[in-house]
């Protein structure tokens, strides 16, 4: 795999954690409360949310890393 396509593997991937930590705590009519306090479309907010910001954080390093390597 190439160091363009993996960097844009990895962006695309912080993109879709970043969307997908933001939809966790989007209010939603569900069965149980979150930790939050409110119903939430995801009942281990914020824990879920702060899981997947870090995971897209972690994507976005090693993506800054693989850049940041001569050719």
């Amino acid at each position: 795999m190439s160091r363009q396509t993996s960097s844009s593997l990895l962006f695309a991937i912080a993109i879709v954690l970043a969307v997908g930590a933001a939809v966790t705590a989007l209010p939603y009519s569900a069965s149980t409360i979150s930790d939050l306090g409110y119903y939430t479309l995801c009942p281990f907010a914020p824990w879920s949310t702060l899981a997947l910001l870090l995971l897209a954080g972690v994507s976005w390093v090693v993506r800054r890393y693989i850049d940041a390597q001569p050719a």
